[in-house]
């Protein structure tokens, strides 16, 4: 039987502002991409999040992002390589103290925003991103875009890689996602997300933006927890699954 994780950002918010229904998403995702303070989230909602997760055994991922609270991570910025290596290093650090302390323990590391587009080709911001989960945990899997330079480097450097694809954004025939700043980079129609969702966890394949059929080979599904009705989504889309006979698991 074909298998695959549904993953989500989780923990956005901060102080009294949420912007993810945590608690109900739990219910449907098998991994948890946790902010941790830089782009979102705090230690309160850090703690949290871990607690609901390790209760309903969903994993724990370190979601790492550059400094960018105001801009929530998804402005472009150049931080120097051991910055960010430190940062990243710092913020699985961070999560990991509440991981363990509700039982658990982070399992895997996915960058954020604008973090996660850059190291789709940027070969030094990627090298910085690896040598900060080596520094953190040399064993944690990374988890990222397919064909990316920081998937390639993690693998080199002996991490566990996870490739990843997206129901709910638009991809350009190169296989890399549309920029957010580009209209229709967000896929809105719950019913296409679903069958999107189906058709790459079946045959890896999806419709690019201008119509091509790719090739998306990912283990991990990532449903976005910030797009409105995002709970009633996540279970249409695991339920459309396992009515196609997929079987959603953890990959870690």
């Amino acid at each position: 039987m074909t298998s695959i994780d549904l993953n989500a950002d989780l923990g956005e918010g901060f102080g009294r502002w949420r912007l993810t229904d945590d608690e109900q998403l739990l219910s449907v995702v098998t991994s948890a991409n946790v902010a941790c303070g830089f782009h979102a989230g705090d230690a309160v909602t850090m703690r949290r999040v871990c607690e609901l997760a390790a209760e309903r055994g969903v994993r724990i991922g370190a979601q790492v992002s550059y400094r960018d609270l105001a801009g929530f991570g998804r402005r472009a910025m150049d931080v120097p390589p051991a910055e960010l290596a430190a940062e990243v290093a710092y913020q699985i650090g961070a999560l990991e103290v509440f991981a363990r302390a509700a039982g658990a323990r982070v399992a895997y590391v996915k960058p954020h925003g604008a973090l996660y587009n850059r190291v789709v080709h940027d070969e030094e911001q990627a090298a910085a991103v690896v040598d900060g989960v080596l520094l953190a945990d040399a064993a944690l899997p990374v988890l990222g875009l397919p064909g990316s330079r920081l998937l390639e480097l993690a693998g080199k450097a002996g991490l566990p890689v996870v490739t990843e694809a997206f129901a709910d954004r638009a991809y350009t025939e190169a296989g890399t996602l549309v920029p957010r700043t580009r209209e229709g980079a967000v896929v809105t129609d719950p019913d296409a997300v679903v069958e999107r969702s189906v058709s790459l966890a079946r045959s890896g394949e999806v419709l690019s933006r201008s119509g091509t059929r790719i090739e998306v080979r990912a283990r991990s599904l990532c449903l976005h927890g910030d797009t409105p009705g995002a709970v009633d989504l996540a279970r249409r889309v695991r339920e459309r699954l396992a009515a196609c006979g997929v079987r959603v698991e953890a990959f870690a």
